[in-house]
Formats: structure tokens, C-alpha cells, sequence
């Protein structure tokens, strides 16, 4: 039996929200930078099914939490229960962050933050025909950081032709059927489909096994695997690639500095992470 000398009792608790939740990466990623910086705090996981999310976020207001992350289902159904969102959040009409603001909850989303991490503002700015795979969520936030950077000539292709048109037309990119897009050539071409995810989709590609002359760059948002079978087509080109790995330490440490001011160092976090998805 625990004596009270026993039980830890953090000074502030963090957690994330959604299901399913057994793979998530960032009760890893927080705990880590918690234990590392001597922070007096933990982060946990809180599973929700979406008839929850409304009492759980009622609770949140009373208890001693001091920030969320928020994952599929609830990152659009948790807009209306909020007390307000920066302009990230409402461009891309999801929340994957939340914290308090002067006594308010504020919703935030540092997946944009994240898609632009990798590469300087001047490297952004450099790219003047950028190819966008997918028009969910992912593909929202590659949009509205692609236009934070002045990128003006972006294309919009995805399996759903009439969703990924509507998409292209809301930020005024152009539009490529899903079956001409390996006829695209130029700056960077950007997977925000899960296709190369581990799982059932693991063996596939967004670009089929075709020829990738033309295309200077990929940045493939899926992060595990490592290698995705579009990185490894990648390599075997010589197409410079960028890991989706760098998108989610990205969005994860501008959480972490949104919370506690404080910035996770990106060499170790970026060794950490990479450890647990090479041991999985």
C-alpha cells in the first residue's frame, strides 16, 4: 500500500484526446520534455468517443488541466466548445491544440507550424510550382502554410476529385486529376494521403511505380514508417526527401512551447522518436 510520501501529484497535467489512442507518440514526446527540462508535469492519455467530448471539455474547465492535444474525431467538433481559435485553426476548421489565454480556452493548430519546420522561410519562398496529394485535414494545413509562405502556384489533386477541386478552389491553387498526377513535375511534391502508412496501406504509394524526373523534391507527411515506399522511390531516383517525422516533431514542440514556453531540443527529440518507431 502507497503511503502518501508515495503518490505523485504533478503541479500541472496535460493529455491527449481522441480514439483510438494506443499508438500516439506524444504521451512519449511530452513526458520526455517534462522529465527533461525538471518540468512539474505529466501527460496522459484520455480515450473519448464523440458522445463524450462535450462533458469531458465541460470537465476540462474545472479541472487542473492545463493543456490538450486533440486527435481524430473531435478536432472539428471541439470548435463551438471553445472559448475562441487563432487564425490557423480557423482556416483549416480544426483544433489539435488547446490551451488557456488570459483565463480562456484557446484553440490552436500547430500542424501548419509543423509542415513548415523542415525548411527556412527563404527555402518556402523559393518553390514556385509545389504539388499537394490528398484534401483532408493534412492537405488543409499544407495549404494554408503554403500561403502563409507565398507560394502562388500550388496544385491540388486527390482521389476524390470533387472533394479535392472544391479544396483547390477555397485557396485559389490549381487542380490535377488523381490520375495525371505523376505528369506534374516541379518544386516539391507533397503526400498528405496515408498511403505508405504502417498498417493496411503500408505497401502502397501515392505515386505509382513511375518515373518521379521532374519533381526536385517529396515531402511525405507520413511519418511511420520512416521510410515510406514514396521516400524509398525517392531515394532510389535521387530525389532529395523530407520525413513526415519532421512535421510531427514540428507541430509537437510548438505545442510544447505554447504550454510552457520552452522549446524541446530537436537533435534528441528527433533521436527519441525515431528509436520508438525503429523498436515497434
Amino acid at each position: 500500500m502507497l503511503s502518501g510520501q508515495d503518490v505523485f501529484i504533478p503541479r500541472e497535467l496535460y493529455g491527449i484526446i481522441g480514439l483510438p489512442l494506443d499508438h500516439s507518440l506524444s504521451p512519449l514526446v511530452h513526458n520526455w520534455g517534462f522529465q527533461s527540462l525538471g518540468l512539474d508535469a505529466v501527460y496522459v492519455r484520455w480515450p473519448l468517443d464523440p458522445s463524450q467530448l462535450v462533458d469531458f471539455m465541460l470537465a476540462a474547465r474545472t479541472l487542473p488541466i492545463a493543456g490538450l492535444s486533440v486527435t481524430i474525431p473531435h478536432k472539428r467538433a471541439i470548435l463551438p466548445l471553445l472559448d475562441g481559435c487563432t487564425d490557423h485553426a480557423m482556416r483549416i476548421g480544426a483544433v489539435n491544440t488547446v490551451s488557456w489565454q488570459k483565463g480562456l480556452l484557446w484553440g490552436e493548430n500547430t500542424d501548419v507550424h509543423g509542415f513548415l519546420s523542415p525548411l527556412t522561410p527563404k527555402q518556402w519562398r523559393s518553390m514556385n510550382n509545389v504539388l499537394v496529394l490528398g484534401n483532408g485535414g493534412a492537405a488543409r494545413a499544407a495549404l494554408v502554410g503554403l500561403s502563409d509562405m507565398d507560394v502562388c502556384n500550388v496544385t491540388v489533386s486527390g482521389r476524390n476529385q470533387e472533394h479535392s477541386a472544391a479544396l483547390a478552389d477555397e485557396f485559389g491553387a490549381g487542380h490535377l486529376t488523381w490520375e495525371k498526377r505523376t505528369d506534374w513535375h516541379g518544386d516539391l511534391l507533397v503526400n498528405t494521403t496515408p498511403l505508405g502508412m504502417a498498417g493496411a496501406f503500408e505497401a502502397l504509394s501515392p505515386w505509382p511505380d513511375a518515373s518521379l524526373a521532374g519533381v526536385k523534391q517529396i515531402y511525405d507527411l507520413v511519418y511511420n514508417p520512416l521510410e515510406t515506399k514514396l521516400i524509398l522511390q525517392g531515394k532510389a531516383q535521387g530525389v532529395p526527401t523530407i520525413s513526415g517525422l519532421e512535421m510531427f516533431l514540428g507541430q509537437a514542440r510548438a505545442q510544447f512551447f505554447l504550454w510552457t514556453k520552452r522549446s524541446l531540443p530537436l537533435a534528441k527529440l528527433r533521436e527519441v522518436v525515431s528509436g520508438r518507431l525503429a523498436s515497434a
